[in-house]
């Protein structure tokens, strides 16, 4: 369940606050498949099971690329803010994948809240770093500083 915030200006306070894990996900070859035909990345370290299980990795990996999109997927059942007329994913800042995520694990998120600050037009940007945890891992998959952007109603 996210952590709920009844406005964006309640995000202030929790600075520094931990949030979640999410539930797992399982990273299939299925899903990887699909990213490589939605990016055009077909490299052989994601798709080719066969040449895999003699690579650097012993099977398949997902994409840094496909990792990172779970940023996004992962921040909704961390936090939610309500009160907005909209919220936009503004950016990234620092991005790191320390490890990678072999076909066929299991992926959850946790955030952290680093920074709050109101923007021109009465909008609020947070910072929410998100670590993509690896089931089993001693390394995060992908650490990433999320910038979103809440628009009050």
């Amino acid at each position: 369940m996210p952590h709920v915030f009844n406005s964006p200006a309640e995000l202030a306070a929790s600075v520094g606050q931990q949030f979640g894990p999410t539930d797992w996900l399982q990273i299939d070859q299925d899903r990887i498949n699909m990213f490589a035909d939605a990016t055009g990345d077909h490299q052989w370290i994601h798709v080719d099971t066969e040449k895999a299980k003699t690579g650097p990795f012993g099977a398949t990996i997902a994409h840094g690329f496909l990792t990172l999109s779970l940023v996004n997927y992962f921040l909704p059942d961390l936090i939610e803010v309500r009160g907005i007329s909209m919220g936009i994913n503004y950016g990234l800042n620092k991005i790191r994948f320390p490890a990678v995520v072999i076909a066929g694990k299991r992926v959850r998120g946790r955030g952290e809240l680093i920074s709050v600050e109101e923007k021109a037009g009465g909008a609020i940007e947070s910072i929410m770093r998100v670590t993509v945890e690896i089931e089993g891992g001693g390394k995060p998959a992908c650490v990433a500083e999320a910038i979103s952007l809440w628009y009050p109603t």
